[in-house]
């Protein structure tokens, strides 16, 4: 523990993590107000008539109206004020809560994106991110260093080594070395202007699917070996860039980019970015950080959670693509084509009729309860609590007739049709026998 301690409160320079708030500042505030310009806000929280917050989160509702366009923006204003270091610790600590909000209001368009931003987000508000480049040291020249600690550093590090190492592995099954998925993708975007031919040829859709669990797999190491750095830096170029392009997920390739800058030396971001900075020296006279135990233990407890959280999917028996069980909080990026369909047939003692999921869902939301046992099971907490508003809760049971396709084999029903689902509970630490185990 010593020795860790140790290694984390030394200090070194900060330019690092000045030029990574600098870009990620600006990062989120696109996120906030580029979901405005986009249309993401209204199609998720406006249009909808309702949402599928995070079980146990059913306090967090969208506001009404057009309200979530102000969230929205006032959350951009707060991802610029962090950009700009002006009330640094305020703005980060109103970004991290707002987004979280936003992040645990909604599982329709769930993305393990937005799952590294709530982390990167509550991360940042225990940075000493403002302590140069920024209108608080302006305002406050006392406040200025040139160092922070290690452990300021490793943090983001660790998570991205993290991140990109389950990544890697959670691509090591037969569909993807096989590159099913890339395929099914490929081919609805072979009308893509320039590279709408390259992406339907076998050959090339084999080396984006090798290539993606070997960049995943190497990234962390090559940026962490200074001979390959640089190397390591240009295919994190390429990689996150053709992404962008073909895939268009919103910040988190520029992001990705960016994590590349934590691993060059200091001097190396002072040159290009930072050409007035003063270098920090070894043996500078520094203020020794406080509970330095307790932040290890923390730092270390961090790390460890990061590490079991993805692992948990093997608790549960059956093919995580397939029954959700661990999916989330689990860097199971981009890794599977899932589509499908589900009715649902209520009994009565006097019909059976099939309930119209345009009365209650958009178009999205209803492919994401074919898919989602968790969210299927909330839709169905939610319908028996219409019908029992409505005086139509005399049913005799509820059930769903699903069929599912997992990487474009044959569909199968995903839900037990036999199963009546108003009766079930959604069990969070053991398998949901309603929800079928084979695919």
């Amino acid at each position: 523990m010593k020795k860790l301690r140790n290694f984390l409160f030394q200090p070194v320079d900060n330019s690092q993590l000045i030029l990574f708030r600098i870009i990620f500042g600006f990062l989120i505030t696109c996120e906030a107000w580029g979901a405005i310009l986009t249309g993401w806000v209204r199609r998720a929280f406006i249009e909808p008539k309702m949402t599928f917050p995070f079980l146990d989160f059913d306090f967090l509702q969208p506001l009404p109206g057009n309200g979530m366009i102000y969230y929205f923006l006032f959350m951009g204003v707060f991802g610029l004020m962090v950009m700009l270091g002006y009330k640094y610790r305020m703005a980060a600590i109103g970004y991290a809560i707002m987004w979280s909000g936003v992040y645990f209001m909604q599982k329709t368009h769930y993305n393990n994106h937005y799952y590294l931003m709530v982390l990167l987000t509550w991360i940042f508000c225990l940075m000493p991110a403002n302590r140069s480049h920024s209108i608080d040291v302006q305002n406050a020249p006392e406040w200025k260093r040139n160092y922070c600690y290690q452990w300021h550093l490793w943090i983001f590090k660790g998570t991205v080594l993290i991140v990109y190492f389950y990544s890697a592995v959670a691509k090591m099954y037969p569909d993807w070395v096989d590159a099913v998925p890339i395929k099914i993708w490929f081919t609805q975007k072979a009308d893509y202007p320039i590279v709408g031919p390259l992406l339907v040829q076998s050959w090339f859709q084999h080396v984006v699917a090798w290539g993606g669990i070997i960049f995943d797999l190497l990234i962390g190491p090559a940026l962490l070996w200074k001979r390959t750095r640089k190397v390591a830096f240009i295919s994190s170029l390429v990689f996150h860039g053709f992404n962008s392009i073909v895939f268009q997920v919103g910040i988190f390739p520029f992001m990705g980019i960016a994590f590349g800058l934590f691993y060059f030396e200091p001097e190396v971001i002072r040159k290009l970015f930072f050409k007035g900075k003063v270098a920090f020296k070894a043996g500078q006279e520094t203020i020794k950080a406080r509970f330095q135990t307790l932040k290890t233990v923390a730092f270390s407890g961090f790390i460890i959670v990061m590490i079991l959280l993805p692992l948990r999917h093997h608790l549960f028996e059956g093919n995580v693509n397939w029954t959700e069980e661990g999916h989330r909080l689990s860097w199971r990026m981009m890794l599977r084509s899932k589509g499908g369909l589900v009715d649902i047939k209520v009994k009565r003692a006097d019909e059976t009729y099939y309930v119209n999921l345009d009365d209650y869902l958009t178009p999205k939301q209803q492919r994401a309860i074919a898919t989602r046992p968790d969210m299927f099971w909330y839709f169905i907490q939610h319908l028996k609590q219409d019908l029992t508003a409505k005086g139509e809760d005399d049913y005799d049971g509820i059930y769903a007739i699903s069929n599912v396709s997992l990487n474009g084999h044959p569909g199968k029903a995903l839900y037990d049709p036999s199963v009546d689902v108003s009766k079930v509970e959604w069990n969070r630490f053991s398998e949901n026998r309603w929800v079928k185990r084979g695919e």
